[in-house]
């Protein structure tokens, strides 16, 4: 999930724990603007799947404070209304942060039922920093770039190792965006949604967003509460962990679903020969992860690049199957090429990847405070990974840089409103990436919210991926503002989908279009 000067900060120790205070720069809901911006000019942009595609950019400044001074570009995409009933702008962001949102409104309009999706602009937007968007930010290109130390610090000189990377991350931003870094942060992009609010020419925008988004619109409505005119989250961060806290919560969460993967494997051995009882298979993946540390697959897959590659099967079990008859041939055949392409579609990063994680690692770092004294995180990390071993450290060595980062954090923002229309939440029982509770404190800080529960469900990002009943609630409200209304703390409940079948030549028509919303999400909160 989830960043002062250009000069890297000391070891002082910062006070742990989440501020739940809007900051200054967040109370002023109506800063000093510049003149009206000009209309907009869309130009066609469209790809053979999404072929009605708009693009085009907008100028917004850098520092919201001071409107005049320097301006960024951000870039939008559009797939407009064609109903004669119009009810707006719908503006998606897919998370991160650090996601681009631009194919994004494509797939939006197309999985929507036709009806619902002709009476809205789909509106899609590259974040400041992101993509497309002027400056796009890559501060440390092949950060990732295999083989990395092994991310469990075993021993003192591995544990500084990755201590020397997550340090470097942080000196090379530091050194590349000095002027930029102190306004890539989530304020910064709520404002930024509101300039493009305005420059629609829109008085309320409506607002649909995954993960990291549900973060950014709740952080929208808040600042701009008569703005917002309906607003459907799916998988919910917990604003109270935000962001420290949250990443230790997901740790636990993503081992349980790693071991529902593991008890799937077992129910398939008739296809994977790696025996029925989860806890052997459990055992056979930790000692591949130990073989591939001391020789990494095909020179590029060793323990690190091995959690990168199942982590993904966190967020969508579509996944499993590849990464199943990846291990199966590691573990069962001895053979290194699957596997080596299973890191290859899932866990590698390319260019673009080092852009995303640029910017989630600006934004998670700028957002809210971080303990600065590596003790800390050693203390806590260490207690996490005695019961939840598969992603604590990986997920630690990933937010890191956050202990060294170069600016001044911000103070978290309390996002509870009892000002807005009601608010659709979706969320799943087991969802790894965004947990369960963090969907019932936001329906709980949202006055009028309605919560939406796949019981069952491990997925992270439920709805356009294949489940009817989710769909239909999503639909509903986009309609004609619909919400389900109950007498507890869900509101309504749908069921999960089954778990995949082992890999074959036939996909159906839900598989390929839950495996086509996760990949373009990318597979970190």
């Amino acid at each position: 999930m989830g960043k002062r000067a250009a000069v890297l900060c000391g070891a002082a120790v910062l006070v742990a724990g989440t501020v739940t205070v809007v900051p200054a720069q967040a109370r002023a809901t109506h800063p000093a603007e510049s003149a009206p911006a000009a209309p907009l000019t869309w130009k066609q942009c469209g790809t053979e799947k999404y072929p009605t595609l708009q693009c085009t950019s907008l100028k917004v400044p850098l520092d919201h404070t001071d409107p005049r001074g320097r301006q960024i570009s951000l870039a939008l995409s559009r797939v407009p209304h064609t109903a004669k009933k119009y009810q707006g702008p719908l503006l998606v962001n897919p998370g991160g942060p650090g996601g681009s949102g631009l194919v994004l409104a494509g797939y939006v309009a197309s999985a929507l039922p036709k009806a619902v999706a002709a009476q809205y602009d789909v509106i899609g937007f590259d974040p400041r920093g992101v993509g497309k968007s002027k400056p796009a930010l890559n501060c440390r290109p092949g950060h990732f770039a295999p083989v990395r130390p092994d991310s469990v610090p075993s021993t003192a000189r591995t544990e500084q190792a990755n201590l020397l990377r997550a340090e470097s991350f942080a000196r090379a931003c530091a050194e590349k965006y000095p002027d930029v870094l102190p306004y890539i942060d989530t304020i910064s992009a709520v404002r930024d949604m509101d300039r493009i609010r305005k420059a629609l020419g829109a008085r309320q925008i409506n607002y649909f967003g995954y993960s990291y988004g549900t973060y950014l619109g709740a952080v929208y409505a808040k600042l701009f509460p008569e703005r917002v005119r309906r607003a459907a989250l799916d998988s919910v961060v917990d604003p109270t962990g935000v962001w420290y806290e949250d990443n230790l919560a997901q740790d636990v969460a993503f081992d349980d679903r790693h071991r529902a993967f593991l008890a799937w494997v077992a129910k398939h051995d008739a296809t994977y020969r790696l025996g029925t009882d989860p806890a052997r298979i459990e055992a056979k993946w930790y000692a591949m992860r130990a073989a591939l540390a001391k020789k990494p697959a095909g020179g590029k897959v060793g323990a690190s690049e091995l959690e990168d590659t199942f982590v993904p099967g966190g967020y969508y079990n579509g996944f499993w199957p590849y990464l199943a008859e990846a291990f199966a041939a590691y573990v069962n055949d001895r053979k290194a090429d699957p596997l080596v392409e299973a890191y290859k579609r899932f866990g590698a990063s390319d260019a673009s990847d080092d852009n995303s994680y640029s910017i989630y690692a600006t934004v998670q770092c700028r957002d809210a405070a971080w303990p600065r004294d590596w003790d800390r995180w050693r203390a806590d990390n260490r207690a996490v990974y005695r019961k939840a071993p598969f992603m604590t450290w990986n997920n630690a060595w990933y937010n890191a840089p956050c202990a060294y980062w170069p600016t001044d954090s911000l103070r978290s923002v309390d996002i509870a409103n009892k000002k807005l229309p009601p608010v659709l939440l979706f969320q799943a029982t087991d969802d790894a990436a965004t947990p369960y509770q963090g969907a019932v404190t936001v329906h709980r800080q949202l006055a009028r919210s309605s919560l939406v529960v796949e019981r069952g469900g491990g997925n992270h990002a439920v709805t356009l991926g294949g489940n009817t009943c989710l769909d239909r609630h999503l639909a509903a409200y986009l309609a004609d503002g619909t919400v389900p209304r109950g007498t507890g703390t869900v509101d309504a409940v749908c069921e999960a989908q089954p778990d995949p079948k082992p890999k074959s030549s036939k996909s159906t028509a839900t598989a390929a279009r839950g495996a086509e919303l996760h990949e373009l999400l990318g597979f970190r909160p």
